[in-house]
């Protein structure tokens, strides 16, 4: 009979050539590196967030593959695409709690019913960690962003071509235009 370890947040600072990855059911769940579309809108979406950060000094604004540690029963850790936090920064660790406004961007093996439910299971578990506001960004089929709020999970805001988006109540006043990050 063997005994299965459940893995830590110190594994996560282990992860092979420093991938990306969340600490899930007590097992590292890594996550593939993403294609151009979806590395380029989740770039263009933080830098937007960075320029906000230095006008407002706010919060902080991060970019893919930074963790997140959280503490739920079944999950340990996030890494959004990009995100804004207002949390302390504390050198090389991982920041502690929730970012405010996480970025998810959709890979190309992000669809399907199994899919859609992983992403709202996530979503769910941002909400219950404090998140405020969840994006859900598809730049590969439909060409539009999601945005999801803890005071209203179930029905998103949606934005396509030619609209601004925004982040409230989590990034009070930033916008940026969709047509920017999704071609």
């Amino acid at each position: 009979m063997s005994t299965r370890t459940e893995a830590t947040i110190e594994d996560l600072y282990s992860v092979p050539e420093n991938g990306k990855a969340e600490l899930v059911n007590g097992e590292i769940v890594q996550m593939p590196p993403t294609g151009g579309l979806s590395g380029r809108a989740g770039g263009k979406i933080y830098r937007s967030l960075d320029d906000y950060e230095r006008e407002t000094k706010s919060g902080y604004a991060f970019p893919d593959n930074v963790g997140f540690v959280v503490n739920l029963s079944h999950r340990k850790s996030f890494s959004p695409d990009a995100a804004f936090y207002i949390g302390e920064l504390k050198g090389g660790d991982f920041l502690e709690g929730a970012p405010v406004f996480a970025v998810e961007v959709r890979s190309k093996n992000d669809y399907g019913e199994k899919s859609e439910r992983a992403l709202e299971r996530k979503r769910a578990d941002y909400f219950t960690c404090g998140t405020l506001v969840v994006w859900d960004v598809d730049v590969l089929r439909e060409k539009l962003v999601r945005v999801y709020r803890a005071t209203d999970p179930d029905n998103p805001t949606i934005y396509r071509a030619g609209d601004v988006a925004e982040a409230e109540p989590a990034v009070p006043s930033w916008t940026i235009l969709v047509d920017e990050f999704i071609p």
